[in-house]
């Protein structure tokens, strides 16, 4: 595959099926005491729910050669993110952790900042299948 997808589609299962969970499987977050039960179930709910996704969207990129809906699964985790986060506002929603802190570049959350970069990667990726010649896509 002569493409961004292959890149896109596996960064961003890397991050929602290992590195989110091992970022957010401790005390500020899944187990944070300070969290209703119920919202931690949802928390842990997300966490299986995103890192399901990605691994099938592995599963369609690498076995199914099925580019597109691979990116396009990509592209519903980030999106969502964003306008979660866009939207935390209007439902008391907020990127920083129980204690005030969080992980920032320049004053921007890096959580983000990683998932505007797959955003954009993901969609050039859309972008480059719909527009690139087929045969230099194929495998």
């Amino acid at each position: 595959m002569n493409s961004l997808t292959p890149l896109a589609v596996t960064l961003n299962a890397l991050v929602f099926a290992l590195l989110v969970p091992v970022l957010e499987v401790n005390s500020s977050h899944l187990t944070n005491p300070d969290w209703p039960a119920h919202a931690r179930l949802h928390e842990a709910w997300q966490l299986l729910t995103n890192a399901a996704i990605a691994v099938f969207s592995l599963y369609l990129l690498w076995v199914r050669k099925d580019r597109l809906v691979a990116t396009l699964l990509g592209l519903i985790t980030c999106g969502s993110f964003l306008v979660a986060w866009a939207a935390a506002g209007s439902y008391g929603g907020s990127m920083l952790h129980s204690d005030g802190s969080q992980m920032a570049i320049a004053g921007m959350n890096v959580a983000v900042l990683v998932v505007v970069a797959l955003t954009l990667l993901l969609g050039l990726s859309v972008v480059q299948q719909r527009f690139a010649p087929q045969a230099e896509l194929k495998a």
